[in-house]
């Protein structure tokens, strides 16, 4: 049973470092919160780009612009 040991170790030390405190709670989830969405907004830019390529006004402006 030491991987539980382990375990417990760990839920107390998340517990302790993120949970105990309702400010530092609230501002884990804020941080987290806009992490995940800049991640996921330049994920997802990338793969419609990429989808996209030679299709959108960036890829074709220079045939039009003088």
């Amino acid at each position: 049973m030491p991987a539980a040991a382990a375990s417990s170790g760990l839920t107390r030390t998340i517990y302790n470092t993120f949970f105990r405190k309702n400010s530092v709670f609230v501002t884990t989830i804020f941080v987290s919160a806009i992490g995940f969405n800049m991640g996921f907004d330049t994920l997802t830019d990338k793969i419609w780009d990429d989808a996209n390529k030679g299709k959108q006004w960036k890829d074709i402006k220079d045939k039009y612009e003088q």
